[in-house]
């Protein structure tokens, strides 16, 4: 099917549903809205760059892992590979391709005991759960992968079950194009403000001056939530943070697959094809504009390429071939996402905070907050400790493993 091009004006004034952003969260919505042949709605899509070039969604790694310390995390992201295994079928089209996975697995290493308690902990948890997680010993990892130098490290978390790189690009791509198949619009403009009366949403307003009518917004903004929140008189404890990326090309090989492995210096690295994938958070990780993705060359010769150095002496040598900064949509409470509907504004809905780790969220969010939409309730998984609610009300707690 040909798709017309993405306009900048809306063909109606009147939606059921509007998502603002359309990005990887947008795109998710859109589509688990859209093939519930049930839900007869008119959906708009509100997306400021359809390029989506520098979006998150486009700077992401785009892994997935089970290695979280909260249960509903591990629940997601099972659902999220699960998802991904059988993308083909869960399209229900012969045009959609199989979506590429490497797994590589994970690595997390802890330099003190403490650190290593937690770990344990979690691997309970998590193989509970039926992950597929591992404690190894100093020894163990060094059998495995005898390439890191292990001095300081007392043990670590490893599982290659699950985990690893996925084309998140394959779902992003075929969420959006089947959406709009289905009848999902989308426009390319910026929303200016979200309209409200009486305790529910009544509509929005572009920055042209257009004004929509509808009964649900769906703030699927990214690191711009909590400016589309305000929009609504809301407030959203979520920032941009800034991340950096690097992809280099060792001289010296390792010979077997790097697993992302995350250093007690927060720096972490990996496979990528034949060269390696290395990334940061910057020395103050601290909120920064969302249009800011400028580099910082000085973290990469002061305390990335130093820390790689010492973890995989391999790694002397290296050439940089690219690299980026990309922003996470950072939860400042408990990084962990926000999802839902508002408790006192009627219709307006969140899918946000994902704190890093979004990608491998995005099926079981998107079809969480579908299911919401269309029913009220959460069926397929009970998604209610993403709620808004718990932000102030003590009923949170803080995800440890966020890159």
């Amino acid at each position: 099917m040909q798709l017309s091009p993405i306009i900048s004006t809306p063909e109606r004034t009147v939606y059921d549903v509007v998502i603002i952003g359309g990005a990887m969260m947008g795109a998710s919505v859109a589509w688990f809205l859209a093939q519930n042949s049930g839900f007869k709605a008119r959906i708009l899509v509100v997306e400021r760059d359809p390029s989506y070039a520098n979006s998150s969604t486009a700077h992401s790694n785009s892994c997935m892992r089970q290695q979280f310390s909260s249960e509903i995390n591990v629940r997601v992201s099972q659902f999220g590979a699960q998802y991904v295994r059988d993308f083909q079928s869960e399209m229900n089209d012969a045009r959609v391709p199989q979506v590429f996975v490497h797994p590589f697995g994970y690595l997390y290493l802890a330099g003190d005991a403490a650190r290593a308690d937690e770990l344990r902990r979690d691997q309970k948890m998590q193989a509970g759960l039926g992950a597929g997680t591992q404690m190894l010993n100093p020894d163990q990892i060094a059998q495995k992968f005898p390439f890191y130098n292990l001095e300081g490290i007392v043990a670590g978390s490893y599982n290659s079950v699950d985990e690893g790189y996925f084309d998140g690009g394959t779902l992003f791509e075929w969420w959006r194009r089947m959406a709009r198949e289905k009848g999902v619009e989308y426009v390319q403009a910026e929303v200016a403000e979200v309209t409200h009366a009486q305790g529910a949403v009544s509509g929005i307003t572009l920055g042209d001056g257009t004004r929509v009518s509808c009964g649900i917004v769906v703030n699927a903004a990214g690191p711009r939530a909590a400016n589309v929140a305000r929009m609504a008189g809301l407030t959203l404890p979520v920032e941009p943070r800034k991340r950096f990326t690097w992809v280099v090309d060792a001289a010296t090989p390792l010979g077997q697959d790097l697993p992302l492995t995350v250093d007690p210096s927060g720096v972490h690295m990996r496979t990528d094809g034949q060269y390696y994938m290395i990334g940061a958070a910057p020395e103050q990780d601290l909120a920064v504009d969302p249009d800011d993705l400028a580099e910082d060359h000085n973290i990469w010769e002061n305390h990335v390429w130093p820390h790689l150095a010492e973890r995989i002496p391999q790694f002397e040598r290296l050439k940089v071939i690219n690299s980026w900064a990309g922003h996470y949509a950072y939860n400042v409470i408990d990084q962990n996402a926000v999802l839902g509907p508002h408790p006192d504004l009627q219709g307006f809905m969140f899918i946000n905070g994902f704190s890093g780790h979004g990608l491998q969220q995005a099926p079981a969010m998107g079809r969480g907050l579908a299911e919401w939409i269309v029913s009220g309730r959460y069926q397929s998984l009970d998604l209610t400790p993403f709620s808004y609610e718990r932000l102030s009300g003590g009923g949170h707690r803080a995800e440890r493993a966020v890159i």
